[in-house]
């Protein structure tokens, strides 16, 4: 898989931006950080069980 490079971040930035347009833009990155964060949290408690198991 390749890893994805200047152009097509900012190509996916323009198609986002389109898509939701400039009022949305902050609603869309809030609800976005916040899935990220609950992942990494959830992987996190996954770890602490399996070192706990050990």
């Amino acid at each position: 898989m390749q890893n994805l490079g200047l152009p097509q971040l900012a190509l996916i930035a323009f198609i986002v931006l389109l898509l939701f347009g400039v009022g949305k833009l902050p609603q869309v990155g809030e609800g976005l950080g916040k899935a990220i964060n609950n992942f990494k949290n959830a992987i996190g408690k996954s770890e602490e069980k399996e070192d706990k198991d050990k």
